[in-house]
């Protein structure tokens, strides 16, 4: 039996982003966040409604300020006592799991999607997507980008704008770009 082009793009295998399906999900997810991004900051209850329809799950507090942009949402999971500030975009088209307690200062970019890198092979338009795996306790500091298939160690701090490019361990502060560790923490 041949794949989907969704089960393709879940399973990291080479996928096309055109298909009918996942070109519905993303319609899906952009009419979701585009709904909660024009609610009224205080609405919590309708903010609350709108993120159970979007998001694949999470688990108890959750303060996403908007704008929030994501490709797909249902592959986006979190723990309790997640805090997104303005601005932030999740690129899920691979699985993004955020722990307990996990903060993203202004304009965080979680990307799960990438292309070929031999050209002949890029533009013919399908990607790839890797999952990225976010620990507890974590702090993303203002503009970091978070690229496919990284995990991030629980009680981690991410300086301002670091590009993380590999996994990063747990009891750190990493920053730079490529981002580095630059000092071990207790827990």
């Amino acid at each position: 039996m041949q794949k989907s082009e969704l089960q393709k793009m879940l399973d990291g295998d080479l996928y096309d982003a055109g298909d009918a399906e996942l070109v519905a999900g993303r319609s899906k997810a952009r009419k979701l966040f585009t709904r909660y991004n024009a609610l009224d900051y205080d609405d919590k209850e309708g903010k609350r409604s709108v993120l159970k329809e979007l998001l694949g799950g999470f688990t108890n507090a959750i303060d996403i300020q908007s704008p929030f942009y994501c490709d797909y949402g249902f592959n986006i999971f979190a723990g309790d006592n997640l805090f997104l500030n303005f601005n932030c975009i999740i690129l899920d088209c691979a699985r993004v799991t955020l722990g307990n307690n996990v903060f993203m200062a202004p304009n965080v970019q979680l990307y799960t999607a990438y292309h070929p890198v031999i050209a002949s092979e890029r533009v013919k338009g399908p990607e790839y997507a890797a999952p990225i795996t976010i620990g507890n306790n974590v702090w993303l500091g203002g503009g970091v980008i978070v690229c496919p298939g990284v995990t991030i160690g629980d009680n981690t701090t991410i300086g301002a704008g670091s590009v993380v490019t590999k996994d990063i361990p747990a009891n750190a502060v990493a920053v730079g770009n490529p981002c580095r560790v630059i000092k071990e923490i207790d827990s």
